[in-house]
């Protein structure tokens, strides 16, 4: 049985999650939704990937498939939600799939981030959440942003597509860029390693493949999410 065929199963599963912790999640609801989720998971028949949600809609690099069907994987203060969709191409290696429920989202920064400027990158493994501190760098001989690898860093897999982020207040942030790889680099007898991103001058695709989304169909209204 493949990832996607085993949709109906997850569901059960959650569901039967969200029935029995469903009173301690409304009273919980008013503190834990202050902070917007924007960490999705991306599941293809290939394989796992990070994702954000965004403005513009559901970002990521399509490492585990172009195209075909995605399940995306969205947390709210109360638990996790599993929807279907399709891929779609944006171009220069970003990809997104449009989503008939609204999720936790965060806007997204057109402007690049300045050499040691700090950063904070989200992943997420099933439920549990992880944050990393660190910093961008412009390296000479490098075309664009890179960032500092940090030691807290996950590096896994299925973590590869994890967002950085700039904090714009205590309850919010924005997407400045998305981790696309290592980068290493030999200076003076030393190797320094770097993480690739995808920076603003990508990113903006998002916003022109997006240009009717002041247009586009109603969210579907469901009991479920809150």
């Amino acid at each position: 049985m493949n990832r996607l065929q085993s949709l109906p199963r997850r569901r059960a599963a959650i569901a039967a999650i969200l029935a029995l912790s469903l009173p301690m999640g409304l009273t919980a609801c008013s503190g834990s939704r202050k902070v917007t989720d924007p960490v999705v998971g991306i599941t293809t028949e290939q394989g796992t990937e990070l994702g954000v949600s965004t403005e513009y809609g559901v970002v990521f690099l399509g490492r585990t498939a172009e195209r075909g069907e995605v399940l995306v994987e969205a947390w709210f203060g109360d638990g996790p939600s599993l929807e279907r969709s399709v891929i779609e191409p944006v171009g220069e290696g970003i990809f997104t799939a449009e989503m008939d429920i609204r999720l936790p989202q965060v806007t997204v920064s057109f402007l690049a981030p300045e050499d040691g400027e700090s950063l904070e990158i989200l992943g997420r493994q099933g439920a549990k959440q992880w944050t990393a501190k660190t910093k961008a760098r412009r390296v000479a001989g490098v075309t664009g942003v890179l960032v500092d690898e940090p030691k807290s860093f996950v590096d896994s897999p299925d973590q590869l597509g994890a967002g950085g982020y700039r904090r714009t207040g205590t309850f919010t942030r924005e997407l400045s860029v998305r981790g696309s790889g290592r980068v290493q680099r030999q200076r003076e007898g030393k190797v320094e390693t770097y993480l690739a991103v995808v920076g603003p001058d990508t990113l903006w695709r998002l916003a022109a493949h997006r240009k009717d989304r002041i247009r586009r169909k109603p969210f579907v209204y469901r009991e479920d999410i809150f």
